[in-house]
């Protein structure tokens, strides 16, 4: 290995989240610990994103080496490093003595450090997203890295709250009131609005909701409208019922802490444009409880997933309440259950279906990766909308966090594009009580 180069160690789980991985370190070198190929194979099989990722780098894998062995390392193209398989499993007196159990973590490790201590090698970093494997390589003073392709990088920005404008020409507000939309030629932004952007502007005691329509380019005035027995308690819901219900944004990110009314606005619009759309489908991703296949839980496929549609439902049940149990409107609820015109779902198996026509709501979306969120998108066909919600707080799978999970690389990517919005949620609205515990706990 050349002195000038880098050489990036990688663990399982940057290969399970990009089978890419090896192609983004330029022209350094990669060593992959032959614990990780032993890792990969316990994941071929099945059918979530990260057996696929598992299954199609063998596959890469395998055509890199055209039958050739990895010994010396393989190229990896134009102006990249060499691959490397290490299949040394031997442990320096330092690991043994600290590290007792040979878990595939450790033995990551002990190549990592086998190779930091020959000066051949360069720089030697361990890449993992595990931030407890990369605290153990610090301790044992290899450097170490999370891997970073794909991440959002000012994830806090992308998230922010819903901007508020103090001191706004309060002629042009009396306008807005008046005519309900402004040319955005006439207002004075410090930054021109994107695309389907919101924001409160204020004068005084004079406030309006308003929207950046990005079609006739004007800043547009937003009114508070019931929606299927749901009307919204603040700004945040106002704006987030208008981007629902309004046929020129076809995708749509809403986030917010548990309780916010994301799922039950998302739903209460799709039941109010029912006649518009062939099918509501509603789905959401299952994360096994501990990292273990829905195979261990007793009863059959539907008693399986029963659990994790739950929280579908009961925001049904609200607003059948808001509607009225025995009202016509909670009657066609039920019809359209019967007809699965309304289809609540897991998110699986929905995948390879062709969407057209159809209001798709994605709950937990923050649980779902950027190939996934990608997969789910390319489906839609003609006169379909998608709306992706999730709190980008509370992620389940072990493979993503606040950067790397799906949710947030979409809002990243399509910001400002003019058939898509965001909307944070930001208040509690599901009791006092539950905005407490949110707040505190």
């Amino acid at each position: 290995m050349t002195k000038s180069k880098k050489t990036f160690v990688l663990d399982t789980n940057v290969i399970l989240h990009d089978f890419n991985a090896i192609y983004h370190f330029e022209e350094n070198n990669i060593v992959l610990p032959i614990v990780v190929l032993e890792e990969l194979d316990k994941f071929k099989k099945g059918n979530d994103t990260i057996n696929f990722h598992a299954r199609q780098f063998m596959r890469e894998l395998d055509k890199i080496s055209k039958n050739r062995a990895f010994k010396g390392g393989l190229p990896l193209g134009e102006n990249k490093g060499r691959l490397f398989i290490d299949i040394a499993q031997k442990f320096s007196p330092e690991l043994e003595n600290s590290f007792t159990e040979k878990i595939p973590d450790h033995k990551i490790l002990s190549v990592a450090d086998n190779l930091s201590r020959d000066k051949n090698n360069g720089i030697v970093i361990l890449v993992s997203q595990d931030i407890n494997l990369r605290m153990k390589a610090k301790a044992l003073g290899i450097e170490s890295q999370d891997y970073k392709t794909g991440k959002v990088v000012n994830v806090e920005n992308l998230h922010k709250e819903i901007q508020s404008f103090d001191n706004f020409d309060i002629k042009l507000i009396n306008k807005l009131y008046k005519e309900h939309k402004i040319d955005i030629g006439d207002c004075k932004f410090d930054q021109k609005p994107l695309a389907n952007d919101y924001f409160i502007l204020k004068n005084g005691k004079s406030t309006v909701l308003a929207h950046y329509n990005p079609f006739t380019r004007t800043i547009d005035k937003i009114e508070k409208k019931r929606t299927y027995g749901i009307k919204p308690r603040n700004a945040e819901q106002t704006f987030a019922l208008n981007a629902l219900l309004d046929n020129n944004i076809k995708l749509l990110t809403i986030t917010g802490k548990a309780g916010t009314g994301k799922t039950l606005l998302a739903l209460a619009a799709a039941l109010q444009q029912r006649r518009e759309f062939q099918q509501i489908l509603l789905a959401r991703p299952i994360v096994a409880l501990a990292n273990r296949d829905l195979g261990f839980l007793p009863g059959s496929a539907t008693e399986k997933i029963t659990p994790y549609m739950q929280p579908l439902f009961d925001n049904l049940t609200v607003i059948k309440h808001a509607v009225g149990f025995n009202s016509k409107d909670s009657t066609k609820i039920e019809d359209m259950l019967k007809a699965e015109k309304l289809l609540i779902t897991p998110l699986a198996y929905i995948r390879g279906r062709s969407l057209s026509n159809v209001f798709f709501i994605v709950d937990e979306a923050q649980n779902l990766t950027p190939h996934e969120i990608k997969t789910i998108i390319t489906r839609a066909g003609e006169g379909t909308k998608m709306i992706f919600t999730g709190d980008i707080q509370q992620i389940d799978s072990p493979y993503l966090d606040i950067k790397s999970n799906g949710l947030s690389y979409l809002t990243d990517k399509l910001k400002g594009q003019s058939i898509f919005a965001h909307i944070k949620l930001v208040s509690g609205e599901r009791s006092k009580l539950a905005e407490l515990a949110s707040n505190l706990l």
